[in-house]
């Protein structure tokens, strides 16, 4: 019996976990798909007093109360600019909605376990905490987030400390 977040494959018969792909300046990161809610196009929020600056703020989705969270400044990208294609992933991790803000959504591809390398150790100067590995896809190099760890991250707020651990 296959985990609730692998697929199995024909081929070589391994589990493997989808990821959605998505881009934040010229790199392309994945998160698992299990927990993609929706795909939306960005719009406004309402800007929250006193949140970290990369808290864009929250939107009313449904009658759900969101919060938008921009990886790009979370990730200390110099240049955020909002365009056509900036969309929000809305995201379920730890039974919360949240959603996050990215350049533009690629596509899904399925990972064997095997194909995920640890994310390399750079020091107090590069906070790797939120990076779950690194793979290669052809030519390209995926960044995997993990999304559950960002979440969970104290200056969010978000999830109360007791739950967290």
């Amino acid at each position: 019996m296959s985990h609730p977040g692998t697929l199995r494959t024909e081929d070589h018969g391994a589990a493997k976990r989808e990821l959605l792909t998505f881009r934040l300046g010229e790199e392309e990161y994945g998160i698992d798909i299990l927990q993609v809610q929706e795909i939306r196009r960005y719009e406004s929020v309402t800007r929250i007093a006193n949140a970290p600056e990369f808290v864009k703020g929250v939107i009313n989705m449904r009658g759900t109360i969101v919060p938008i969270l921009d990886l790009r400044i979370k990730f200390r990208f110099p240049e955020v600019v909002y365009d056509d294609f900036t969309v929000v992933v809305i995201l379920n991790v730890d039974n919360r909605v949240i959603g996050i803000v990215v350049d533009a959504v690629s596509d899904v591809i399925a990972l064997a376990a095997d194909e995920v390398r640890d994310a390399p150790e750079f020091g107090a100067q590069l906070d790797t905490d939120y990076l779950e590995g690194l793979a290669s896809v052809g030519e390209r190099m995926l960044i995997i987030v993990d999304i559950e760890a960002l979440v969970r991250a104290p200056e969010l707020g978000l999830v109360d400390a007791e739950f967290a651990a």
